[in-house]
């Protein structure tokens, strides 16, 4: 009688002679039944240079976890899969490489969307893994059964499930080009446990990178041509020109032809916030000094513009600039965003293709008197030591402590708001603004996430109390796994900026108020340190101290948002003004 062991190599043989029959991919040699679809699956990863994968494993993914174990890809074991997602989505916006993460089927699955959503929206090239239940259930009603397949489809770019081992390197492969291709987004492969189990033949594919394009030289010179033209162009910069490794090119664009620069708040840092021509950040729900600016431009010169990171309507509501569009990808159909001239290809390339074919000598004058209101703008709440802090100072102060190449990750709140307003950047990618999706909680994963690809980098994750608490767990990851980053949480108690919105539209606040624990024990019990701020002369030192220890820890500041609501009243009399020429 067979042992144990001899029947189930023999339905291993049975099982695959059934899914290869009659295949023209079946192997002519005999397979090798040690090695299974889900440890191929993991070879592929590996040749793509997968180093991380964030997740939680489960049931449906057993085989995948023993394949990860004897892999060279490091498993980031996380407290929810949210944070998972999150992890990867901030991995892939800062490498431009795949982050991966990993869940089991059913809410395991579920619980990735939000940050998979979020990944596809902003940019962020991400594969989402899921287990699934055998195959000869797929067409029943059973426990935790979802079509992942279809649940994904909507949020990512391209969603498939493996069903037979041979197809693995092939799908893989038309995996990461559509993550990595522009514009990036996310992935997902979906993995049946019993084809998980399957044997398995076949070699990883090659990894090919998208190639650069190079743009019509009849297009550089219409470009060329309007730009030297224009009276008054300005640059909208948005977050392709980050993906692009536009950053210099940009600045050498602007600086040549004194043309003032804009940027979206995922596009910060595109030009060092000191540059003259740079009138930082456009995108806040009010109407703000640079909309000014917007408004006596003539031309805009979009760079890597996608209309989801701020609607066309912000800065162009009465459909009357000349546009330009300059890109890795043709300009998204919107009515008010009808470029007269598409350059499209590689946005450096193309930049200093029509740079050379470009002549201008006027200096903006309209964009540097209103920038200079802006600066005195920001620069009345340097010094300002009430308590609890206006975010004006804190973000005054955050940036007093950061280098110019450490990281600032947001996360949504109103705070975010004013991180966009206020807190500058010199370099691109050194503050994370989720702009597209905007998900609550992205902050604290994200940091992982980033210390994990910049070690020797302070990194920040800033935050509301109410997207704090959405994925304070990955502290615990942070301390397991030694990523010494510091969470600074604006306290105020509430969801800040769902109260803004509502005391604009009703002028009163409905549940939106809640009691917070104590996040400074709450840090500790993580297994990281806590500090509490008592007076605005705090922060500083306390974020000093924070960001110099090697375990997570957390800043509690209390936040003064009765700016929030001075700031629209500002902004509106700003606008009366400016309509009214007085």
């Amino acid at each position: 009688m067979k042992n144990e062991d001899e029947l189930h190599r023999q339905q291993q043989i049975d099982r695959y002679l059934e899914i290869l029959h009659d295949s023209d991919a079946a192997p002519r040699t005999p397979p090798d039944f040690e090695r299974t679809t889900a440890d191929l699956l993991i070879e592929c990863l590996e040749q793509e240079g997968v180093k991380y994968i964030f997740g939680i494993p489960g049931e449906e993914t057993l085989d995948l976890m023993n394949a990860i174990e004897k892999s060279s890809i490091q498993f980031i074991t996380t407290r929810h899969e949210q944070g998972a997602a999150f992890m990867a989505d901030v991995y892939g916006r800062l490498t431009g490489k795949t982050g991966v993460c990993l869940s089991t089927l059913g809410p395991g699955a579920t619980n990735l969307v939000t940050g998979v959503a979020d990944a596809n929206l902003d940019g962020a090239p991400v594969l989402a893994i899921t287990g699934q239940i055998a195959t000869d259930r797929l067409h029943l009603t059973a426990h935790q059964y979802l079509n992942l397949e279809k649940v994904f489809e909507p949020i990512t770019k391209k969603s498939k499930q493996i069903l037979r081992p041979d197809t693995v390197p092939e799908i893989v492969r038309i995996a990461f080009k559509y993550a990595e291709s522009e514009k990036p987004g996310a992935v997902h492969i979906d993995l049946p446990d019993n084809v998980a189990k399957m044997p398995a033949q076949g070699v990883p594919m090659r990894r090919v990178s998208p190639q650069k394009g190079i743009a019509s030289y009849k297009d550089i010179e219409r470009a060329a041509r309007r730009i030297s033209r224009a009276k008054r162009p300005l640059i909208l910069a948005g977050y392709g020109a980050v993906r692009g490794g536009a950053a210099q090119a940009i600045t050498d664009f602007a600086t040549e032809l004194h043309i003032p620069v804009a940027n979206t708040m995922m596009a910060k840092g595109i030009i060092p916030f000191d540059n003259p021509y740079s009138m930082w950040t456009i995108g806040i729900p009010q109407r703000d000094y640079i909309n000014q600016i917007f408004d006596e431009a003539d031309t805009i010169i979009g760079i890597g513009y996608d209309i989801v990171e701020c609607f066309p309507r912000k800065w162009n509501p009465d459909n009357n600039h000349k546009i330009l569009h300059i890109g890795n990808q043709a300009a998204h159909i919107n009515k008010r965003y009808q470029p007269e001239v598409q350059v499209i290809g590689d946005i450096s390339d193309s930049l200093y293709e029509i740079l050379r074919r470009s002549e201008r000598e006027t200096e903006p004058d309209y964009a540097l008197a209103i920038k200079a209101k802006i600066q005195a703008d920001h620069d009345q709440y340097e010094n300002d030591d009430a308590f609890p802090m206006k975010p004006q100072r804190i973000l005054h102060d955050v940036r007093k402590v950061m280098g110019r190449e450490d990281i600032v990750l947001s996360d949504v709140g109103a705070h975010k708001m004013w991180i966009a307003r206020h807190y500058n950047c010199y370099k691109p990618n050194t503050c994370i603004i989720s702009n597209g999706f905007a998900s609550m909680g992205i902050a604290i994963p994200g940091a992982v996430a980033a210390k994990l690809v910049n070690p020797d980098k302070k990194v920040l994750a800033v935050t509301g109390d109410g997207g704090f608490m959405m994925n304070m767990q990955e502290l615990e990851t942070a301390a397991r796994i030694g990523s010494n980053f510091t969470t600074l949480i604006l306290n105020d108690s509430s969801y800040g900026l769902i109260k803004w919105k509502q005391m604009e539209h009703f002028n009163h606040h409905c549940y939106v108020d809640f009691n917070n624990p104590d996040f400074v024990k709450l840090a500790e019990v993580m297994g990281g340190k806590g500090y509490r701020v008592e007076k605005a002369e705090d922060l500083i030192p306390m974020l000093k101290d924070a960001l110099a220890q090697d375990v997570p820890t957390l800043v509690d500041c209390r936040v003064d948002y009765d700016e929030n609501m001075k700031l629209s009243q500002q902004l509106a009399e700003l606008t009366e003004s400016a309509q009214t020429g007085k």
